[in-house]
């Protein structure tokens, strides 16, 4: 079996840390300059470990291996949230890339070849899973058209001139790819709690994601009546409180729901607040609990709207469900056996992730590594080094095992 170098893939690690780097994380929103700077990073590395590496015409980062014969497809992406953790996305796809390196320097895995891909705003900065979709043909050019940033407006069309990302998309090339395997932080702490090293992400939950606007009367707040106000701020704070209360009734045991932001316009201490939105999403690993969910919600928006203050609703996604390949996971598991005997278990990921997007295409599956006290989407998320190096030689040898099946 190919074995890693961990000093080579630490030291990776903490140099592509150093790109947009905040505090203990990293800052690197899509297609920012920290972030064109990271890709232009990865490309070269790919390079260097012998792919053919490409950044195509949505930003993704994919290095081939040039040789023939059947591949596995590993990847991740590299961009991030605001102020956060620098292994989200980024530990997956170095994760790759030390095992395209182990494979290529063991002359018992010649032929064996990995491809290695950085998906695009996997974040959704401008959309949802935008470089991923896009792999698989899922991404329209009219989407592309309508998308902009989330908070500033940008155009997507824009921000890929301006990075210059310009060229053809990359898309499947059938019958390449045995299978998909993305490698992440787990985010949450489960592992660590139940003591176990390695997670096997058996399913990913879909996730359903608004903005909700309520559209009131701005006027003066010491002069206005209480019974003749127009709040939006209120409309949507009654909301949040019906979201909370109604919620438990339709839940699944481990369904999630967050109203993630707040915006308050025009903002002033003395100024009733004329509009006001928010964003709201909820998740959930089972189909038919997600549409119970959405249908709970829909029913509180109508009961909002008998209000003084008009309410609108826009859908920002709608994900599904995935569950991860049984033949992948049996490999995954057969490996970290070898590695963490009886420190490894089977669970789902309650976040979103590429591989329920790639999974679509060909078979996917996940592997996941604790999260130290379960932060994640922060500067101080991190993980134990001896954790990290153990997922990635588990992931190396489960690499060569599907490619030598």
């Amino acid at each position: 079996m190919p074995v890693i170098d961990p000093r080579r893939f630490l030291a990776d690690l903490e140099e592509l840390s150093s790109i947009g780097r905040f505090k203990t994380g990293v800052s690197r929103p899509t297609f920012s300059a920290a972030d064109q700077q990271a890709r232009a990073w990865l490309a070269n590395r790919l390079h260097a470990a012998g792919l053919r590496a490409v950044i195509d015409g949505i930003g993704n980062v994919i290095g081939c291996s040039p040789g023939a014969g059947p591949k596995l497809l590993l990847g991740s992406h590299i961009e991030s949230q605001p102020e956060a953790g620098r292994l989200d996305g980024a530990l997956g796809l170095l994760m790759g890339l030390e095992v395209a390196r182990a494979l290529r320097d063991d002359p018992d895995c010649a032929g064996l070849g990995v491809d290695v891909a950085a998906w695009a705003d996997e974040e959704a900065y401008y959309g949802s899973f935008l470089g991923s979709r896009s792999f698989i043909g899922e991404l329209t050019e009219a989407e592309m058209d309508s998308a902009v940033h989330r908070t500033d407006g940008t155009p997507l069309r824009t921000a890929l001139r301006e990075a210059g990302y310009s060229g053809p998309r990359a898309t499947v090339e059938q019958g390449r790819h045995l299978g998909y395997l993305e490698a992440h932080v787990e985010q949450g702490d489960y592992l660590e709690q139940a003591g176990h090293r390695i997670g096997i992400v058996t399913g990913i939950v879909g996730s359903w994601q608004y903005r909700v606007i309520a559209y009131g009367q701005q006027n003066h707040a010491g002069t206005t009546r209480m019974a003749a106000r127009k709040d939006a701020g209120l409309a949507l704070a009654k909301l949040i409180v019906a979201i909370d209360q109604q919620f438990p009734k339709v839940a699944g045991a481990r369904s999630v729901w967050t109203v993630g932001r707040v915006v308050l316009e025009p903002g002033a201490p003395s100024v009733i607040p004329g509009r006001a939105e928010l964003s709201f999403q909820f998740r959930d690993a089972d189909i038919a609990v997600l549409q119970r969910m959405g249908a709970a919600f829909d029913d509180l928006i109508a009961e909002a709207n008998r209000g003084p203050c008009a309410i609108e609703t826009i859908r920002l996604s709608q994900t599904r469900p995935a569950l991860m390949a049984e033949n992948l996971l049996a490999n995954l598991e057969v490996a970290a056996e070898l590695h963490a005997p009886a420190r490894h278990t089977r669970m789902p990921s309650a976040a979103g992730h590429d591989a329920q997007i790639l999974s679509r295409a060909m078979p996917a599956a996940m592997l996941f590594v604790p999260s130290i006290g379960g932060i994640s989407h922060h500067w101080s998320e991190d993980t134990h080094c001896d954790d990290m190096v153990l997922g990635t030689q588990i992931l190396a040898d489960s690499v060569a095992a599907i490619l030598r099946a």
